[in-house]
This record gives C-alpha cells, structure tokens and sequence, in this order.
C-alpha cells in the first residue's frame, strides 16, 4: 500500500516536514517512491509548498494519505480537485465545468489566506506601535525624573552658595569691624 504522509528533517524544536509518497511499510524518515513538497509548521500561517498536479496524480492512482495530510490536501484544494474529476470520469460534469468549479473555490480559499496574512501582519504592527508608545512614555517619565532631581540639586547648590556667601560677608563685616 502507498501512503502520502510526512517526513521530518530539521533540527530539534524547528521541525521542517517533506511530503513524501512512500511505501507503508517503509520508516517514517526512511525511503520514499516520490517527494511532492514540504511543510514548515513554524511559520504563521503554517507553510505549505505542494505540487498539486503530482499529488492528485497519487490520489487518484490509489494512494492513502495519513490523516494530517488529509487535512494538508483538503486544506490546498487538493481534495476538492480528486472529487471533480471523479465526476468528470464518471462524465456528471465537463472538464471546463469542473476547472471552473476549482478556480472559483481557490478564489474564495486564497481571499481567505490573504485576510488571515493581513490580519497578522496590522495586528503585529499595533502590538509594535503599542510598546514603542509604552516605551517613549517610560523614557519621558525618566527623563522627566532626571530633569526634576537635576533641577533640585541646582537649587540646593545655589542655596548653599547664598549661604556661604551670606556667612562669608558676615565674616568679613566681623573682620572690618
């Protein structure tokens, strides 16, 4: 029996995933008949590098994906595409009735992805904007902190030079007399 199913590669804790057709009886990272893609759950969103055409080919050659392919496939329109040719082998629909079927679903899929990516990318830049603000308020307040004790101690040392300057003219209106 041949599976599509992962195969790990990557250091430890960045797992990079190739998307392999195999024989099931072969080690999970051991030997493959074909490699179709790759898959990088690090990223967000999770990155999916897929050659649909080749995959489809396997599906409908009887190929068994494990359940986290399935999900992958189902996910890339993979899926979707095996079951419009099911009906265009069975003649329910045309070719170009079913490639216009896909185009419109991928249409709708890939808007989603967009929005998703957009989404991430303004929420990031906020959370960016935010601590940059909380960060200038902290180094005002500092700065402010600083400016205030600066000015105190000016004013004590002024406050001690008039003093001396007090006590030295004492001084010397004691000495004149």
């Amino acid at each position: 029996m041949v599976k599509i199913r992962l195969a790990r590669r990557g250091r430890k804790k960045l797992a990079i995933y190739d998307i392999v057709v195999a024989d099931a009886r072969s080690p999970r990272d051991g030997r493959f008949i074909e490699k179709i893609g790759n898959y990088n759950p690090t990223t967000n969103p999770a990155t999916i590098v897929l050659n649909e055409d080749k995959a489809l080919k396997w599906l409908l050659d009887g190929a068994e994906p494990t359940p986290t392919m399935k999900a992958m496939l189902s996910y890339r329109g993979v899926l979707v595409r095996k079951h419009l040719q099911i009906g265009v082998i069975k003649k329910a629909i045309t070719q170009e009735q079913a490639d216009a079927k896909y185009a419109a679903w991928k249409e709708v899929k890939d808007a989603k992805l967009q929005g998703k990516v957009d989404k991430l990318a303004t929420e990031k830049a906020t959370s960016a904007k935010s601590r940059l603000d909380a960060e200038r308020k902290v180094s005002e307040a500092r700065a402010e902190a600083l400016r205030k004790k600066q000015e105190e101690a000016t004013q004590t040392l002024i406050a001690e030079i008039k003093e001396a300057a007090t006590e030295g003219t004492d001084a010397t209106d004691a000495v004149a007399e």
